[in-house]
């Protein structure tokens, strides 16, 4: 039996952005999923490219798109600038950048260079986490209007959490490394609303076997028992807070795996079952969003915890099944959420796939280490693959779908890719 999406679980990330806007990280509702249409399903270096910017530096970061605007990370080879940039989505110029300074060289690695993390923006702002640089918003003309500062962020593969906002709130899972929080601010003035401190097992970089630890989990946002919750992967359990309150709903453990203790991936919502994945070919889980307090013997459905493939980028949902372009080794797969069963699993030929799965038009997109791009039909029957679409410059980032286009972030360019 195939498992459906209630058409009300999933709760949009703003009110008030265009409904064909990717307003964050995953785009407006964090599920992978956009209601754009016409978008090309060709394109080359050459092909159906209305327009592409350089951008600098090999940063992670993914671009949102907020009606004609499109807001996108970078940061000096240093880390010591970190910069968001506005360009225009009707012909690439660049409207504003707003900068900012650490004067310290904080430790990050080689693969997830600073500025790694992706904006959030509504139709007149935009929220940008600098890590130890701090939180910043802006309105749409490039005016600061609040900054936040909570001091050093330190952990050795750097950070990569993405703010989301709701209803005129902004949600932040702060971490990895020792000072792990989420909290909610008020979109207009910064004011804090509520902060929940996550209790960490070691030094922030290591658990107390010395093993790694760490989540660069952007968390959603959902409905479950008749209240909004923001759901997050930590580094061994996955915890649902109270999104008016900050408090502590429920928690279902799992996540510790035998390399370590760490969460890459953001959750993934099929109806009542939440799928979360652990990082370093670590254990995956899936349960039921019921109950209060610790709910794993009563919620969780399955766990596997050998053979998994490295997952960094997050997955989708189609009509009921989860689909995962995992970063190795270069596996695209096909999940039961309900049961954890892998229905058919196949190698592609795009490289390693660090940025999520995007679900548009009828297809599925997921972009590859080395930039190809594949898009897939929707089957639970196996690999249906349509076409291959390289741009011949590595990424390390998410599609982004808006208005017919789709916005794709390299080492090297921000490009807009159009009929």
């Amino acid at each position: 039996m195939r498992f459906l999406i209630p058409a009300l679980l999933l709760i949009p990330s703003t009110l008030s952005v265009h409904a064909e806007d990717w307003s964050g990280f995953r785009g407006a509702h964090g599920t992978g999923a956009s209601d754009a249409r016409n978008l090309p399903l060709s394109w080359s270096s050459s092909e159906n490219i209305a327009w592409k910017v350089p951008l600098p530096g090999n940063c992670n970061g993914s671009p949102v798109v907020a009606g004609n605007r499109i807001f996108v990370t970078s940061a000096s080879e240093d880390g010591r600038q970190r910069t968001l940039h506005c360009i225009s989505a009707d012909d690439g110029a660049t409207l504003w950048e707003g900068s900012v300074s650490y004067e310290q060289k904080m430790p990050t690695h080689q693969t997830n260079l600073y500025g790694g993390t992706t904006p959030a923006a509504t139709s007149d702002r935009v929220v940008v986490w600098h890590a130890s640089a701090g939180l910043f918003c802006y309105d749409h003309a490039g005016e600061l209007k609040w900054q936040k500062s909570f001091g050093e962020f330190r952990h050795q593969w750097g950070y990569g959490t993405s703010p989301v906002i709701d209803n005129g709130v902004v949600f932040l899972h702060s971490g990895p490394g020792r000072n792990v929080f989420i909290a909610a601010f008020d979109l207009s003035s910064g004011d804090q609303k509520w902060k929940f401190d996550e209790p960490i097992d070691g030094d922030g970089e290591r658990n107390s076997q010395r093993q790694y630890m760490g989540s660069w989990c952007t968390p959603v946002l959902v409905n479950a028992d008749e209240r909004q919750l923001l759901v997050c992967g930590m580094a061994t359990r996955v915890i649902g807070l109270d999104s008016k309150t900050g408090e502590l709903v429920w928690s279902c453990d799992g996540l510790r795996g035998e390399r370590g203790d760490l969460c890459y991936t953001s959750p993934v919502i099929g109806g009542d079952v939440c799928v979360v994945m652990g990082g370093y070919q670590g254990p995956a889980i899936g349960f039921r969003m019921e109950g209060t307090g610790n709910i794993t013997d009563s919620g969780r459905l399955w766990r596997v915890d050998k053979g998994n493939p490295q997952r960094i980028g997050s997955g989708v949902v189609v009509d009921g099944l989860l689909y995962m372009a995992n970063a190795g080794p270069n596996l695209m797969q096909c999940i039961q959420p309900e049961t954890g069963e892998v229905l058919w699993e196949e190698r592609v030929r795009s490289g390693a796939h660090w940025g999520s799965l995007v679900s548009a038009d009828g297809v599925l997109l997921t972009t590859g280490q080395n930039g190809d791009t594949l898009v897939i039909r929707p089957s639970a029957q196996g690999l249906d693959l349509v076409r291959t679409n390289s741009l011949g410059e590595n990424t390390n980032s998410t599609p982004a779908v808006a208005d017919g286009a789709i916005y794709i972030r390299t080492f090297g360019h921000l490009w807009c890719i159009r009929k």
